[in-house]
């Protein structure tokens, strides 16, 4: 048992990684094998270039389904117990990520169309908002570690603002551009950075 944990947190956590797990394998089930016309090289090349779409689209969503992965477990490894009340937030969260083979196959197989786009920012979007709201009931006392700095609470709380910007001037441009309208989620590492620095420049501590 890690940092003193209880036992129902760290079931809570391991039924999470499970999910993310599971979910961010399926990513590239809809990624079929091609079978091309002929079997000569510009044939096989012309059959993997129609699949780059696919590629792209498991690229992508395997970032954000990693790096949300990776704050839930960056989160979670601050407690030390949890509310109750947590377990249907992240139930909830789950939901979301769970839905991410799905919505991405959808825009992978659609990427230059407006409704494929716009579902898989909105399955982002909405899933963003879903991880905020766990990790605003979550990083507060008195369930997490007494080592814990208000601080850090802080970064992650900005930090984890970055997917719910990101998708929803996605989703917006897929309105008018859809296709381009992925690049918001690409510069996503950079929006957490400039986040990250703007708690860092203001030394803001809230309360835990």
């Amino acid at each position: 048992m890690s940092q003193g944990q209880e036992p129902q947190l760290e079931r809570l956590t391991f039924f999470s990684d499970a999910v993310f797990a599971i979910a961010i394998t399926l990513l590239v089930i809809e990624i079929h094998v091609p079978h091309p016309d002929g079997h000569d090289d510009a044939a096989w090349l012309h059959a993997l270039a129609e699949l780059l779409p696919h590629f792209f689209g498991f690229v992508l969503s395997f970032v954000v389904v990693g790096a949300m992965w990776a704050a839930h477990h960056r989160v979670f490894g601050l407690l030390h117990r949890y509310d109750p009340a947590l377990i249907w937030r992240n139930l909830a969260l789950l939901m979301a990520v769970a839905f991410m083979p799905f919505s991405s196959a959808l825009m992978s197989t659609h990427p230059a169309e407006r409704i494929p786009e716009m579902f898989y920012a909105l399955n982002l979007l909405v899933g963003g908002l879903l991880q905020y709201r766990l990790f605003r009931g979550a990083l507060r006392a008195p369930y997490l570690r007494g080592d814990v700095t208000g601080a850090e609470v802080a970064t992650i709380r900005r930090r984890s603002l970055a997917l719910p910007m990101m998708s929803l001037l996605s989703f917006v441009l897929a309105i008018w551009i859809p296709g381009p309208s992925n690049l918001p989620l690409m510069l996503m590492p950079l929006v957490v950075l400039a986040l990250a620095r703007g708690i860092r420049r203001t030394g803001a501590t809230p309360a835990t």
